[in-house]
């Protein structure tokens, strides 16, 4: 809610989005993260605190508020709450009553006992066997009393006793002396009082009103759920207006200070009591208003819960989900009932019915964004990366309300009835457990979900409702649809505020019932509320007696019970009444100690009988129920630990970044080709090639070494290796020979395909790539010349076929893309083509021929601002201009999407996607689009990346007639996000769209004096300790913007390595291995970055979100050794 206050200031309603470098995010996503490749101990984590605070409940709460336990609530409403002094509300009773003080706290004695009843026989009369019930009707009528300040006989006092009849006379009293029937013999022969107070706790006045502690005795001490010490005795006179009775104590009180000055020190010295003020009980059982209200609340709650499950595309056990979120609120509602019981907060003011609402409505925002979070992430990030994701994205936003809402009920909480206030202060502590519990208990279920892909099947169900509102386009979606879909601007964030903010008022408005509407506003605020007079010092001459409990708490303590009892003897039909209440009359004995000589215990008095009598079972039971729930989670996952999880797990406690040294070549690599599927080729100066594959346990070997080879392979132009990770091509043009040739490799049966020879291989190439429409069987690679012909190499073909002019001079670049036709398994293939002006051109081959096109696109004019990328999974050619990128459909050439840019070098461009997974043939959406390339100014890395908005899924690749009623938008809907890093040096990305890079520092001036001396011969050569020439060398990982992954930057090469390594200036060529791994040539190794655990391959090309480089020739052979 707090960004809707901030919104004329912001401007905007969404909360701030923290950066991932932000230390907040980094730390929530960290712990994400931990939480979720430690399932089991997260989770046990959670059990042993919900053990802890659950187990005690029974032994901390009862519906006896005698002994020392809280209160449970009830059905009903209760409350004891002052009134105004200008109130209009008539007293239907008044209370008048005594305090009798011994020592600090030891009020259960013989001598106080019987002094307090000699008092009290002065007070009312001789009370010795009281029992009102044997007055005779003759005796009381009023005008049968004795005129002028005569005494009532003790026949007229019990005769009008409410025993005998409700009339405006009618009196009746408590007294802790009625447990020994007010008779002095009886407690003078009564050898264990304590014993007597708790086994008569239950006893019955005539009256019919229980003499609990809670109302004869103040400053009580419990142990063992027995009364163990009072600080006093307290005599309670209750009557009617017009009683005698009142009168009668009101003229006796006067005369009691001269009466017992030799035994008692009486306050006010004067005996006279002037002072009262006003209070109003309630016991209102709830109500069939507050039952409809109640049932209305949680039916909507949990319709919206329903509702919010139903459009998460992604969960399968949706009863699992919802046992597990119950199972959270429960943990943190009955949490919080022991908080607030060992804290002695009384929470049976307000229905037991109306504590889990506001609990479930304000929890289900934070769960539900958290699982959207995590469907939203990445698939092919590891489980830990997807969880700390996820978390670190919602986390701050749910604490940031976390704290807003605990804020504004402590703020209610000083302003509404004592009632309501501790119902605040209960919300504000589950609030907090529920967060914890959203920490630790529901996201390492989450994580498991996950892992078993219980969220991450997301492809039928929204697959379904992609169709269902694909079919309903047309039709304009009703304001009800919009709210369900959360297309309004009402954001469930402000929801549950709003609730806990509407049943406070809702709950303040049950005490202030009887009053009007004015006044309902001014009681809320506090503003009449003025519970005592100005000017007078109500406590100032109490305050040397040291009070275990003032008399205002007391009287707000009273048991709700008692209550309803005096309800049902004044006012039987009623559910409330006002009552004036004198302060009482305190009497201490004289000489006696009122200095309390120990602190009064701050917690509940069961909570240190639990401490005391339960701790060791508890214990037991707590770690009884942790090796259980160990067992069971073991069990649970014991065969998904064996079949799936190991290498997950393997992956999870892997760091961000793994770098991996691939040694074979003596001298620098030159050439270096890369596929989705592990492979990797490389050709070195030393005229060797070697073969790496990284799937599985990782081998190499040589396929040409030698001087033999090298005068029919070398030196090598470039490298190509298929989509199949079958066969590598190698274009070379030997020494002494005036037509080069194309030599094909197949890495899988480990064999040579005859050479052909070609006259394309004269002058360094456009473009050389393999034809991905051609068959596994027979491979053709293609050479397109700058000069704008194409040939085509079969292997074991001869001779070529070619040179086609099939585009236009000057070409700058070109690129391949297979094309899927109406048979399942035939594609063709589509050659894009962009020309040193600026021209694009596209080639389809159809029938063994190549139809060629110009595309009509404005822009390209600007010279040498030109490079081409492809998404082959998704049939798309990313043409870069100066300043923008277009992307074009291999389909039919049209262009898709416009992308504005800065001002950027014309290589490296990158690009990667994340597909939504109700995507389909002619409907595919893109979850991200990222472009990652260097800005012409700053030379900056920058990687931008286009999402969806909040209240979408998807955007549309294609643009469809109508979108309206969908959950996926536009291009031109989405949002962009950027992300910078300085100093790139040579990178790449990977499919999920994570920048991988290595770059040099500066190295020092002795460093670089001491590789410059060391010359060519001593590369190899150990150098001192002190000069470190690699400790310049970075390896740097940026996940995209939006992201909420750590980036890291590592040393590349490690201490104690630097002697394997051969000192070089700069990089050889890069390329993408697999899904996760980018290669770099580092001199005579390839340094291999693996990011996020073990390195994930791919079968074919589709496979990759990437686009699919087919590397300039003449790059590799640009590539310098430096010495």
């Amino acid at each position: 809610m707090i960004w809707y206050l901030l919104y004329p200031l912001r401007g905007t309603t969404e909360p701030p989005v923290l950066p991932p470098s932000h230390l907040l995010h980094r730390a929530l996503s960290h712990y994400g993260r931990c939480a979720a490749r430690h399932v089991v101990a997260t989770l046990l984590v959670s059990a042993a605190v919900a053990t802890m605070l659950l187990y005690p409940i029974p032994f901390l709460f009862t519906s006896d508020f005698t002994n020392g336990a809280s209160n449970l609530p009830h059905h009903v409403w209760t409350a004891a709450r002052p009134l105004p002094y200008d109130a209009a509300a008539k007293p239907k009773i008044i209370m008048r009553s005594v305090w009798f003080h011994a020592s600090y706290m030891k009020a259960l004695n013989v001598d106080l006992l019987t002094a307090a009843l000699d008092v009290q026989d002065d007070l009312l009369g001789t009370t010795k066997n009281f029992s009102p019930a044997r007055a005779h009707k003759h005796a009381l009528a009023p005008h049968h009393a004795k005129p002028g300040n005569a005494s009532l006989t003790l026949a007229q006092r019990d005769a009008l006793h409410v025993a005998n009849g409700l009339t405006d006379e009618a009196w009746f009293f408590h007294s802790p002396l009625l447990y020994w029937g007010c008779s002095n013999d009886r407690i003078l022969a009564d050898t264990d009082i304590l014993a007597t107070v708790n086994n008569k706790k239950n006893q019955s006045t005539s009256a019919n009103v229980t003499l609990r502690h809670s109302i004869v005795f103040s400053g009580k001490r419990f142990e063992e759920r027995r009364l163990l010490a009072a600080d006093a005795l307290v005599i309670t006179l209750l009557h009617l207006g017009n009683s005698p009775v009142g009168r009668e104590w009101e003229k006796r009180a006067r005369q009691l200070p001269t009466r017992a000055a030799k035994l008692w020190d009486v306050y006010p010295p004067d005996g006279h009591v002037t002072t009262s003020q006003l209070y109003e009980f309630q016991f209102r059982p709830i109500s069939v208003q507050d039952i409809t209200s109640l049932a209305l609340a949680y039916l909507m709650t949990i319709v919206y819960l329903l509702v919010s499950l139903s459009k998460l595309r992604a969960v399968k056990s949706k009863f699992g989900l919802i046992v597990t979120i119950v199972t959270q609120i429960v943990f943190s509602i009955m949490s919080s009932f022991t908080v607030c019981a060992v804290f002695k907060i009384d929470l049976s003011h307000i229905p037991r019915a109306a504590y889990p609402l506001v609990v479930l409505s304000m929890s289900l925002e934070n769960i539900i964004r958290l699982i959207n979070a995590v469907i939203l992430t990445p698939f092919e990030d590891s489980v830990s990366n997807r969880i700390g994701q996820a978390f670190g994205e919602t986390a701050p936003t749910a604490f940031a309300s976390t704290v807003q809402n605990c804020f504004l009920l402590v703020f209610l909480s000083r302003l509404v009835s004592s009632g309501v206030s501790e119902f605040c202060v209960f919300t504000a502590v589950a609030i907090v457990f529920d967060f914890f519990y959203l920490s630790t208990f529901f996201l390492a279920v989450l994580s498991l979900d996950v892992r078993r892909m219980e969220l991450g099947d997301a492809l039928a169900k929204s697959a379904m409702r992609h169709n269902r509102d694909r079919g309903n386009r047309g039709q304009s979606p009703s304001w009800w649809h919009q709210l369900i879909h959360e297309n309004v601007a009402m954001s469930t964030r402000i929801a549950g505020t709003i609730i806990m903010l509407g049943f406070v008022l809702i709950a303040q408005w049950h005490f202030l019932a009887d009053e009007g509407l004015l006044r309902k506003l001014l009681r809320l605020y506090r503003i009449c509320d003025a519970t005592m007079p100005s000017g007078l010092p109500r406590t100032t001459l109490l305050e040397d007696i040291h009070q275990a409990r003032s008399p205002m708490s007391w009287l707000r303590m009273q048991d709700h019970e008692t209550a309803r009892e005096v309800i049902n003897i004044i006012k039987p039909s009623a559910y409330s009444y006002v009552a004036r209440v004198f302060d009482p009359l305190v009497l201490v004995l004289k000489d006696a100690d009122r200095t309390p000589h120990t602190n009064e215990r701050a917690l509940l008095p069961a909570v240190y009988d639990f401490i005391n009598h339960e701790l060791t079972r508890f214990a037991v039971i707590v770690i009884v129920i942790i090796a259980s729930l160990r067992l069971l989670t073991n069990y649970l996952l014991w065969g998904e630990d064996e079949q799936s999880l190991p290498d997950q797990h393997d992956a999870e406690k892997a760091p961000i970044m793994s770098v991996k040294s691939l040694p074979g070549h003596r001298m620098d690599i030159v050439v270096m080709a890369t596929s989705a599927n592990g492979d990797i080729v490389t050709a070195s100066i030393d005229s060797t090639l070697r073969v790496w594959s990284i799937r599985g346990i990782g081998n190499s070997y040589l396929i040409s070494k030698g001087n033999e080879t090298a005068a029919s392979l070398f030196p090598v132009g470039t490298l190509a290796i298929d989509d199949t990770s079958t066969w590598v091509a190698v274009q070379t043009r030997p020494k002494g020979q005036t037509l080069g040739k194309v030599t094909m490799w197949n890495l899988r049966d480990h064999f040579w395909s005859p050479s052909v020879h070609s006259n394309s291989c004269r002058e360094r190439p456009t473009a050389f790539f393999f034809d991905p429409s051609a068959s596994r069987a027979e491979p053709r690679a293609i050479i397109v010349n700058q000069d704008g012909t194409l040939t085509e190499v079969s292997a074991g073909t001869l001779p070529e076929r070619g040179p086609l002019a099939v585009f236009p001079p000057e070409l700058k670049c070109a690129r391949v893309v297979a094309i899927k036709e109406d048979d399942e398994f035939a594609s063709q293939s589509v050659i894009m083509a962009v020309s040193k002006q600026g021209a694009v051109h596209l080639a389809t081959r159809s029938h063994g021929h190549w139809k060629p096109r110009r595309l009509a696109l404005e822009g390209l004019g600007i010279s040498n601002t030109h490079s081409i990328e492809v998404l082959p999974a998704i049939e798309l050619f990313i043409v870069s201009a100066k300043n923008c990128v277009y992307l074009i459909g291999a389909q039919d050439g049209s262009v898709l999407h416009t992308i504005k840019t800065t001002d950027k070098l014309l290589r490296p461009l990158r690009c990667a996607y994340t597909s939504h997974g109700a995507s389909m043939p002619g409907t595919i959406g893109l979850a991200s689009f990222s472009l990652a390339y260097v800005e012409a100014g700053s030379k900056d890395c920058v990687l931008q990346t286009i999402l969806p908005p909040e209240n979408c899924d998807a955007i549309y690749l294609r643009a469809p007639s109508d979108a309206s009623g969908s959950d996926w938008c536009t291009w031109d809907s989405a949002v962009e996000k950027w992300k910078r890093v300085t100093n790139p040096g040579s990178w790449d990305i990977i499919s999920d769209g994570t920048a991988v890079g290595i770059r040099c520092r500066q190295p020092t001036m002795a460093a670089q004096q001491e590789a410059a001396s060391s010359g060519l011969r001593n590369r190899h050569a150990k150098r001192s300790r002190e000069t470190d020439v690699f400790g310049c060398w970075q390896v740097w990982t940026a996940t995209p913007a939006g992201r909420c992954d750590a980036d890291d930057t590592q040393r590349l090469v490690k201490e104690g390595e630097e002697d394997k390594h051969l000192w070089i200036s700069s990089l050889g060529p890069e390329g993408r291995v697999g899904i996760n791994s980018v290669g770099f040539v580092f001199g005579n190794l390839v340094k291999l970055v693996v990011i996020g655990g073990p390195a994930k391959l791919a079968d074919n090309l589709d496979e990759v979100n990437t686009g699919s480089r087919r590397r300039k020739p003449g790059s590799a052979s640009r590539a310098r050794v430096a010495v």
